[in-house]
């Protein structure tokens, strides 16, 4: 016997599940850490994926002792279950998903791990969750917050699509005081009661436009869907609701936003900002919404030598975490102390190597062309590599950007045409070499010994590749490397 709806919408941490019966689709890392804890909390589990590997049958097998079904197979998830009270969904499901489309055919609630994590949260102590969404910079923004909140004495955890599941965070014995949560539009998707207590969304621009294909947006424009679902951020949001001045599409979302009574509008600008806002003053990151004579006088959070990096998106996310942690509370010197102490990660505008005059710059994890135009507008004059996965993205807005500080171009990867037809429209006197399949040897090498050939002293060659890797790599960190060990050759064969 199915358990009510009514019962399944009011399901939380305390709740009795031993009744409830759960898919879940996806047995990544959050579709594993959702199996496990829903099987914690006594919940009938089945979990379901189309592909199997080594560390997916260990884990499958774990479950399966502890009275799971599990189920890694091609043809796995083409039919939901009979008796199915609930699905939790892995973010990358497009709801045209089999397993899903029958899901909401059915009428059976689909939630994301967010969703299951926020229902999950202690009611004794619910520790108040600071969300950050965009297009770019997510990550980034997200473990500067954490370092800030960790400067200020709080126990912070980095959580969502970066660091540990948001389940295993909630769920933790020892509780945190807050939580730093990076959320992609596809978790946010699937997201349907969270009501976070301060969120930002950093920017938007094309970016995966092949997941909201047109397919089961119901004649809703990708773009439009897109943005719908960045947006959902910042429904119930308490404190404050944080938007980028340079691109008006964010504080329309807050604008539309149904927030909670009391909460701001905090803006966030590379200018002098207005009351209200935190920006940048000559070479200082200042607050002017945060303390009481914002009328009349900012206060410094920090220099811009404080940061890992003067690159003016680096800059913008350092002032995104800072809007957050005030309006947690946060003094202006943890928001100074975390900055200073803060490093990106790997592949984002990190320097391989200066020889020659030649500056090698690998900012790998610029997947799509709004990242490639911010690691751009970090340099000049440039020799720019780029290519890869488009994933449905167009280049001309970027190239007209960018142009004048193109000193050339190296492609690579399957959509290197759609890079080298935006060029010829709009650069056509920018020389670019195209590093074509089928050629002997290394294509990484042959990247780098065309660029080479291309920079002079004072240029920087940056691999911003604008596209996803997996044409010809794993992974962004994995091209980044390998674009960083031929630089390294390279310069060690020619000393």
């Amino acid at each position: 016997m199915s358990t009510p709806r009514a019962v399944v919408d009011g399901l939380g941490r305390d709740s009795d599940w031993s009744r409830v019966r759960v898919v879940v689709a996806g047995f990544g890392v959050s579709g594993f850490a959702a199996a496990d804890n829903l099987l914690f909390l006594g919940a009938q589990v089945t979990a379901l994926d189309e592909s199997s590997s080594p560390e997916k049958a260990e884990k499958a097998e774990l479950l399966q002792t502890l009275g799971a079904t599990v189920c890694l197979a091609p043809g796995t998830t083409d039919l939901l279950p009979d008796d199915v009270d609930l699905v939790v969904t892995s973010p990358g499901w497009k709801p045209s998903a089999p397993l899903l489309a029958q899901a909401a055919e059915r009428e059976v609630p689909v939630w994301g791990e967010v969703e299951l994590a926020w229902r999950l949260r202690d009611p004794a102590n619910p520790a108040p969750w600071i969300a950050v969404t965009g297009t770019n910079g997510k990550t980034t923004t997200v473990q500067m917050l954490d370092s800030i909140l960790r400067a200020a004495g709080l126990r912070s955890v980095a959580v969502g699509n970066v660091g540990r599941p948001i389940v295993e965070a909630v769920m933790d014995p020892e509780p945190h005081d807050v939580l730093a949560v990076e959320l992609s539009s596809f978790q946010l998707h699937y997201t349907h009661t969270m009501a976070a207590e301060s969120a930002a969304v950093l920017n938007f621009a094309e970016d995966h436009l092949d997941w909201y294909d047109g397919e089961w947006t119901g004649g809703v424009d990708p773009m439009t869907a897109y943005a719908q679902d960045k947006a959902r951020i910042f429904e119930r949001v308490a404190r404050a609701c944080v938007y980028n001045t340079a691109d008006p599409r964010t504080e329309q979302m807050v604008r539309d936003a149904d927030v909670q009574e009391g909460a701001r509008a905090i803006g966030f600008t590379l200018g002098t900002p207005d009351v209200g806002m935190v920006g940048v003053v000559e070479d200082l990151l200042v607050d002017r919404a945060f303390i009481e004579s914002r009328a009349t006088s900012a206060a410094e959070l920090c220099t811009v030598a404080d940061l890992a990096s003067p690159a003016p998106h680096f800059v913008a996310n350092a002032l995104a975490a800072a809007a957050l942690a005030r309006a947690h509370g946060v003094s202006q010197q943890a928001v100074r102390d975390g900055l200073r102490s803060f490093r990106p990660d790997g592949h984002r505008i990190a320097e391989v190597a200066l020889a020659d005059g030649v500056r090698w710059v690998d900012d790998s994890k610029a997947t799509n062309p709004h990242a490639a135009q911010s690691s751009l507008l970090a340099f000049d004059p440039v020799v720019w590599v780029a290519g890869g996965l488009a994933k449905g993205a167009r280049f001309d807005d970027l190239v007209k950007a960018v142009r004048d500080r193109l000193h050339g171009v190296v492609l690579l990867g399957r959509d290197r045409a759609v890079i080298a037809d935006a060029l010829s429209r709009h650069a056509p006197d920018v020389p670019v070499i195209v590093i074509e399949d089928g050629e002997t040897g290394d294509p990484m090498e042959r990247v780098v010994e065309a660029a080479a050939g291309l920079a002079e002293a004072g240029d920087t060659v940056l691999l911003a590749p604008g596209c996803a890797s997996m044409d010809m790599f794993d992974n962004y960190g994995a091209r980044g490397d390998a674009f960083a060990a031929a630089v390294r050759r390279r310069i060690a064969g020619a000393t």
